[in-house]
């Protein structure tokens, strides 16, 4: 193996399967997914460490555990289509392609949305869209989503977000509790959603029409 890929290997095992990831589809999906392809080339050498990483714009690309606590929580088995907020390097919109049918990413930075959309040529994932502009509102001519991935911190779930929800679908979402944020899951159960805390974490903010 690489040097890359015995790293990624190592991720898998210990960040991610070692602190109770579970999903065996998610585990290989990160396992096969080189994020070094999708930080800056002075970046890479850091791409697997168990940190956020900076990607340019003020934006970062997650905490592999992180990356992988949102797809667990989304449950994708295939044949789902998703909804993600906040493309960033890229990296997670690969690796939903992967998991789901098909994948709508929305960036509100265009040169983040253009150099994704290169790594993703890169990477022949043809399963995924990307549009430019605010995420915060969804996509709602092309709702409903079986899932939908928030990757910046709001100060509530987004209420056009939930409201694009298919039945039975997940949204995942940090919100900001008072000093910390929580990565949370909002699964929808007819008129109701059922709320279940993730884990702590930290985010950019949602910059949008609901969020900050």
């Amino acid at each position: 193996m690489s040097d890359y890929a015995e790293r990624r290997a190592r991720m898998v095992e210990h960040q991610l399967r070692g602190r109770g990831i579970r999903d065996e589809r998610v585990l290989a999906a990160m396992g096969e997914v080189p994020r070094e392809a999708f930080l800056p080339e002075h970046r890479r050498d850091q791409a697997y460490v168990d940190a956020a990483l900076p990607i340019g714009s003020e934006q970062t690309i997650s905490q592999p555990w992180i990356v992988a606590a949102i797809l667990q929580a989304l449950e994708l088995r295939g044949d789902e289509e998703v909804l993600e907020v906040g493309t960033g390097s890229g990296y997670s919109t690969c690796l939903l392609g992967r998991l789901a049918a098909h994948v709508i990413s929305v960036e509100r930075h265009a040169g983040l949305a253009r150099a994704a959309a290169e790594h993703l040529r890169a990477r022949e994932a043809t399963n995924v869209e990307l549009m430019v502009g605010d995420g915060s509102r969804g996509v709602p001519d092309r709702a409903p989503f079986d899932a939908i991935a928030v990757h910046a911190a709001a100060p509530a779930p987004p209420p056009a977000l939930a409201r694009q929800l298919a039945e039975g679908g997940r949204l995942v979402v940090p919100v900001v509790t008072g000093p910390e944020e929580m990565l949370t899951v909002l699964h929808r159960r007819g008129a109701e959603l059922e709320t279940t805390a993730i884990a702590p974490c930290r985010f950019v903010p949602l910059i949008g029409a609901e969020g900050f």
